[in-house]
């Protein structure tokens, strides 16, 4: 058997919540690409330019859009019952971040509003929780499968304030603890997870991306990519890959784990 032969997902449902996030179609493309069946969810009422663009270049082929909050386990089960088959591959990518912004906004330590907080947290800690119990339950009723929940260096190290110091706002910006808070509990529920339904053939696993080229200004990046080894931000195409091994048989044998795709930020 060919590694080609192992990442082929030919004939298999994989649901992609987020898809219209910024990575959304990035885990998009890389399901497509290997030949799965694709249900993508998303709070948008139809796929955006960056989706539509993914689309376009497979050509729809076996691909479903449906509108649906992962903070609102009826809009999951909806969308199970329309699924072509039992998922065997779940990615959960819906989430809140707060990148930098000129424009202010933001709040000291201690000012922090509990709503924003417990915003974050709902979305992208419970979130990932209520889609592992939709789809992960179907998943293990019916034969086994993969889940790949992602989440981020920041589950494991600081936001780094001097990233930021070159923002003039006021207050300063600060990268909000909830954020990280939430994607460490995406790894516990991983592990917790990978313990549980073991048995049933469905494998666990966290893909955590470092720091993803965007729209960050200059000095941001320079900053950023002097702590990495590999001496540049992260792209999409960088994630594609992490995925589909995780997603296939290629993991086979991988569970529980945290797949770090940073760079090497983390090492120093």
């Amino acid at each position: 058997m060919t590694a080609a032969d192992l990442t082929d997902l030919a004939g298999r449902v994989a649901v992609v919540t987020g898809a219209c996030g910024r990575l959304g179609p990035a885990w998009v493309d890389a399901l497509l690409g290997s030949g799965a069946t694709v249900i993508g969810l998303d709070r948008a009422a139809e796929p955006d330019s960056a989706l539509r663009e993914v689309l376009d270049a497979h050509g729809d082929k076996q691909f479903d859009f449906h509108v649906a909050d992962v903070t609102d386990r009826t809009t999951l089960e909806r969308v199970l019952a329309a699924c072509p088959g039992p998922p065997q591959v779940l990615v959960n990518s819906a989430g809140i971040d707060s990148p930098p912004s000129a424009l202010g906004g933001g709040a000291r330590f201690g000012d922090l509003p509990k709503e924003l907080s417990g915003t974050v947290l709902d979305v992208n800690a419970l979130g990932t929780l209520q889609c592992c119990q939709v789809f992960g339950t179907a998943m293990a009723a019916g034969g086994g499968g993969s889940i790949v929940n992602i989440g981020s260096l920041y589950a494991g190290l600081a936001p780094d304030p001097r990233l930021y110091e070159h923002i003039q706002v006021d207050p300063p910006f600060l990268k909000p603890p909830a954020y990280g808070m939430s994607k460490a509990a995406v790894a516990a529920l991983t592990r917790y997870l990978a313990a549980l339904w073991g048995p049933a053939g469905v494998r666990v696993n966290t893909l955590s991306p470092g720091g993803v080229r965007g729209d960050q200004d200059a000095e941001f990046v320079a900053k950023f990519t002097a702590r990495v080894p590999l001496g540049r931000m992260a792209l999409a195409a960088d994630l594609r890959g992490p995925l589909l091994f995780l997603a296939s048989a290629q993991s086979g044998y991988v569970t529980g784990t945290e797949l770090m795709v940073d760079g090497g930020f983390g090492c120093w």
